[in-house]
């Protein structure tokens, strides 16, 4: 029922007929209704006068998502477009790895191939090696025993004159040069030794020697006063007093007391040392200060002659 057929009955109530008992029209009545508003967009009037909606409205109200389904179901298709780009970057970063760790297992066999080579091969190098050496052995061996088998025939082939000449003089050591050991050493080693261009020189060096007179001593820094001897300037470190050659000479001679310096190169340094040491141990045999047997002082006593001849033909020490 509309308001406008409420207004209507109230105005035939309160125009009841005479000598009828009128009421305050609010007197056991209810309250009237309040005029709701009534929206009729969407609705069309009925034949018994109610506004209905369509229903094809209603059903398409009730069909249709809403947003929060709409924000649900992109969130969904979100999270399903990731998981697929996720797993696609995982397989393809699994198939890197696979690929590199294939790559690392083909170059671990490749280096476990190349170790066993050279372990292979290391193996053959020692064994040849060890085969070399036992051999190298072997034949040194067998050239120690030709040596030695050598060496006792050469001793017992020694010029029996030599030895009896050394085992003669032994028995009575002396350093009269007129012995026949010692002239034959004279002779044969010292005087070749100690013969310089400078004869005068040479003759005053050999009497020192044999007197056990003759200094050598290294050059100092200072520069020293000239000495001549035989015309012939022996004050230079660039000159050697003995030879009259230009070399370089690191020590110098003084013969007994003389206060005169000889600059001397390292040639003739040597050949005046091994001079000097032959004539030590021949005095130390007849001071009796060496205690041995007459053999072993022979030999020593040829090694010292060879030494003199080493130095005669120029074959020295470095540090001579």
């Amino acid at each position: 029922m509309t308001s406008r057929a409420v207004n209507e009955g109230h105005e035939q109530s309160s125009q009841a007929a005479p000598g009828t008992i009128q009421r305050h029209p609010d007197e056991g009545h209810p309250p009237p209704l309040e005029t709701v508003p009534v929206s009729w967009k969407g609705c069309r009037e009925s034949p018994g006068g109610l506004a209905e909606s369509p229903a094809g409205e209603e059903a398409q109200g009730e069909d249709s998502p809403t947003a929060a389904q709409l924000d649900v179901l992109r969130l969904r298709s979100s999270s399903m477009e990731i998981r697929e780009k996720g797993s696609e970057f995982l397989k393809e970063e699994l198939h890197k790895a696979q690929k590199e760790l294939q790559l690392k297992d083909e170059e671990c066999e490749r280096l476990s191939k190349v170790r066993e080579q050279l372990e292979q091969e290391l193996e053959e190098l020692t064994a040849s090696l060890f085969e070399e050496a036992h051999r190298m052995v072997r034949e040194a061996n067998m050239k120690q025993a030709a040596s030695e088998k050598q060496l006792k025939e050469a001793r017992g082939k020694v010029d029996t004159t030599l030895f009896a000449e050394f085992q003669a003089w032994r028995e009575s050591p002396t350093l009269d040069k007129t012995c026949p050991f010692l002239e034959r050493v004279y002779r044969e080693d010292v005087g070749p030794c100690l013969d310089f261009t400078m004869q005068e020189l040479s003759a005053l060096v050999r009497a020192a020697v044999e007197d056990n007179t003759l200094t050598i001593e290294p050059v100092a820094s200072q520069t020293l006063p000239a000495v001549k001897v035989a015309a012939v300037e022996c004050g230079s470190t660039n000159t050697c007093a003995l030879s009259g050659l230009a070399r370089a000479c690191r020590h110098r001679i003084r013969l007994g007391d003389s206060e005169s310096h000889y600059y001397i190169s390292p040639s003739s340094r040597a050949r005046i040392t091994a001079v000097c040491n032959f004539f030590t141990y021949i005095r130390y045999i007849q001071q009796g200060l060496v205690r041995q047997e007459v053999e072993p002082m022979f030999w020593e006593i040829t090694r010292l002659r060879k030494e003199m001849s080493l130095a005669k033909l120029g074959f020295f020490p470095q540090e001579a």
